[in-house]
């Protein structure tokens, strides 16, 4: 899921899960031998932590100020690396496999507080750290926007991780998005927080 605007233009058409698996390894191993701290986030987050399989591009949480030296890692590895118009992320492509290297996802700013919460989890046979459910969630919710609203996407993620979702905090920081909000509120009423 694109945080800012749902840029996906550069999507591999067929949405090829195994491509996108092996880009999504590829790009982690080479960022821990770089030593580069990181996080998966995104549809992959959510199925590391036991949701339905994401269907497009692969996101990894970075700080800004690490950004140039994964570009310089991943190119060195032999991954294409490409600058959107967008100043918030770079793309990276494993051949038509493309993972987002995000720094700034919506009204957030990768921290390492942030990638400091991600836990370590076996992802398709490579251990990566991966952001923690909360702030997963926090990152999906203050996407939420007038232009993009699409509670249904975000239901079977809640549902999956509810089990892992510090509730308190998610009301929290997302205060001060009404279509958040209201999402949490729809949650709340269907029975499907874990307070």
């Amino acid at each position: 899921m694109h945080l800012r605007g749902g840029y996906d233009a550069d999507v591999a058409e067929d949405g090829d899960a195994d491509a996108l698996r092996e880009a999504m390894k590829k790009v982690a191993v080479e960022l821990k031998r770089a030593d580069i701290p990181f996080a998966l986030a995104g549809g992959y987050a959510a199925f590391a932590r036991g949701g339905p399989e994401s269907d497009h591009d692969v996101d990894f949480y970075l700080r800004e100020e690490d950004v140039q030296s994964a570009e310089k890692a991943l190119d060195k590895a032999g991954l294409r690396v490409e600058y959107p118009p967008e100043d918030w992320l770079v793309k990276v492509y494993d051949g038509d496999a493309m993972v987002d290297l995000i720094h700034s996802p919506t009204d957030l700013k990768v921290t390492a507080d942030m990638l400091d919460r991600a836990d370590d989890i076996q992802v398709d046979s490579v251990e990566m750290p991966v952001l923690s459910a909360t702030d997963l969630m926090i990152s999906k919710l203050l996407a939420l926007t007038e232009h993009y609203c699409d509670f249904a996407s975000l239901f079977p993620v809640v549902r999956a991780l509810r089990e892992q979702l510090d509730w308190p905090r998610l009301g929290q920081e997302t205060a001060g998005n009404p279509y958040a909000q209201a999402f949490l509120g729809l949650v709340a009423e269907l029975g499907l927080t874990c307070q």
